[in-house]
């Protein structure tokens, strides 16, 4: 370190570099005097000898002077890195996502620099178009960024800029003018132009991640052809699903009276079945009465039968006797014939019996 002047202590220099420490006068004695310049040459030395790399940058070290002279492979991350004046200089580029806007509204300074950033695409009918896209990428190395395209924002101006266009044309130009009101082919062709631009600037160490067609604007002269021709399409497509859906209400009109049908047919088949079921249930309790009262008259006409089996029996004719007694127990008086061949003696049992055929032939 060499002093221009050795009479003024505030002055010195460091290499090609002058610094002059201001004149103040410091109250409080030598000491605190001494020690304010102490503190002052530590924040000098720590500006002048520290570079802090920000967490959304890399640091890229350049070295001048010494051994291992060039850009650095390895990069810097977020923190306090030591480079040394007019030997050694620090680059940072941007570490988090970036966007580059390609439009006619710019809306930043840096934007309003920069003329003709909107894309003039010319389709495969032979117009031509403004569209505004939004590039989003990141740097995935620096290094090749710094040795292959160059340090500051050259990365976008002499790196995304210049094959950002022609990758555009190359696959929104295969599109006619209609088709950019076709929203998922709009969208793939921008993927397309998105690999064609990575296929660029992979190996340059930036990665696009998505291109974004945001608008696009024809001359107002094609864009009223282009409105009055939508327009009739939508009448077209209006009148198309009209018939459509007439189509779908007379069948769903068919269908609502099948279903009716089917239902009056299934509500047939319900009585009739009901009705079925109550006759076999009738004809099944007329059945089974028709037995009972076979099983009783048969009953009966047994009891009858062996009621005659036992009149017919020994006591039969006692039986008789004890009934015909009970008869003339009414009669206070009976006068008959008591001789002859009619003769009846009443206290003559046999021929009594013999008179009343329970006797045959006056068996005993």
């Amino acid at each position: 370190m060499t002093d221009p002047n050795p009479q003024d202590p505030h002055r010195f220099s460091l290499g090609k570099r002058r610094f002059a420490i201001p004149r103040f006068k410091i109250p409080g004695g030598g000491k605190l005097r001494y020690l304010v310049i102490v503190a002052a040459v530590v924040v000098f030395a720590y500006n002048l000898l520290f570079v802090y790399v920000q967490p959304n940058e890399f640091g890229i070290k350049v070295v001048r002077l010494g051994i291992h002279r060039g850009v650095q492979k390895d990069y810097y991350t977020a923190g306090l890195n030591l480079v040394i004046p007019g030997m050694q200089q620090m680059y940072r580029l941007p570490r988090d996502v970036q966007v580059l806007e390609l439009t006619d509204y710019p809306q930043t300074a840096a934007d309003l620099a920069r003329k003709d950033r909107v894309a003039h695409i010319q389709t495969s009918d032979g117009f031509f178009v403004d569209v505004d896209v939004s590039i989003i990428y990141h740097i995935v190395d620096p290094y090749l960024v710094f040795t292959k395209i160059g340090p500051g924002t050259l990365f976008e101006d002499n790196g995304i800029i210049p094959k950002a266009e022609p990758a555009l044309k190359e696959t929104l130009g295969k599109l006619t003018t209609e088709d950019f009101y076709n929203s998922p082919l709009r969208v793939k062709k921008a993927q397309e132009a998105r690999d064609l631009l990575n296929q660029e600037l992979k190996p340059k160490g930036i990665e696009v991640n998505q291109v974004l067609v945001r608008y696009f604007r024809y001359s107002p002269e094609i864009q009223k052809n282009i409105e009055e021709k939508k327009l009739k399409d939508q009448l077209v497509f209006t009148n198309q699903a009209a018939a459509r859906a007439a189509i779908e209400e007379a069948q769903l009109k068919k269908i609502i009276q099948e279903g009716r049908v089917s239902v009056d047919v299934q509500m047939e088949q319900g009585r009739a079945y009901v009705t079925r079921k109550i006759a076999e249930k009738d004809l099944y309790r007329r059945t089974k009465m028709a037995e009972a009262d076979l099983l009783v008259k048969l009953a009966e006409a047994e009891k009858v039968r062996l009621k005659n089996d036992a009149l017919k029996g020994v006591g039969s004719e006692r039986m008789v006797g004890l009934k015909m007694a009970d008869v003339y127990k009414g009669l206070d008086l009976i006068v008959l014939p008591s001789d002859g061949q009619a003769g009846v003696n009443p206290l003559d049992l046999n021929n009594a019996l013999k008179l009343f055929d329970v006797r045959k032939g006056g068996a005993q």
